[in-house]
């Protein structure tokens, strides 16, 4: 006898739009020869300013074990720098460098683009509907949104925003 849940799959659902929305953006990143977690570490740094390595996992939903590897690869690379902080030397402080805001510069328009794209394809204001949808849901779930302007490579809030 097949089981019959009573609710869709929403994290398969969010899997599968994430997807989609990705495909539109891998081809940037790659010809830009950064990964999708470094265009969200590098994206949020660009937003806010320097952050410390647990501020970058929570906002670019990367683990912190990962996190290690991918900044030191970042700044091999010279996207980012690593400085102990003066008061606590024990905590890290990481910055975007004149790479990473080159790398901004040279991506944006055609992220933006992209995102007309998505605009042109469902609508703005669907667009800004599933934003809507998406800070309702993980607000009492403990997650709100990282930052206000989403991060990296998901798709930004709407131009529109409504106000609340």
């Amino acid at each position: 006898m097949p089981l019959t849940p009573r609710h869709r799959n929403l994290p398969q659902l969010l899997l599968q739009a994430r997807e989609a929305l990705m495909s539109r953006f891998r081809p940037i990143l790659n010809e830009n020869g950064v990964t999708e977690q470094q265009w969200r570490i590098v994206r949020a740094l660009l937003m806010h300013g320097p952050l410390e390595p647990r501020q970058l996992c929570e906002r670019c939903q990367i683990t912190s074990p990962s996190i290690v590897g991918v900044l030191q690869r970042m700044e091999e690379a010279g996207l980012v720098e690593r400085e102990r902080m003066a008061d606590d030397q024990r905590r890290v402080r990481v910055t975007a460098t004149a790479r990473s805001r080159q790398l901004g510069r040279r991506m944006m328009p055609a992220i933006d683009q992209r995102y007309a794209e998505i605009e042109r394809l469902v609508g703005v204001e669907t667009l800004q509907q599933a934003y809507d949808v998406l800070d309702a849901l993980l607000a009492p779930l403990g997650h709100a949104p990282a930052d206000a302007d989403a991060e990296a490579d998901e798709v930004p809030r709407a131009r529109t925003r409504r106000s609340r």
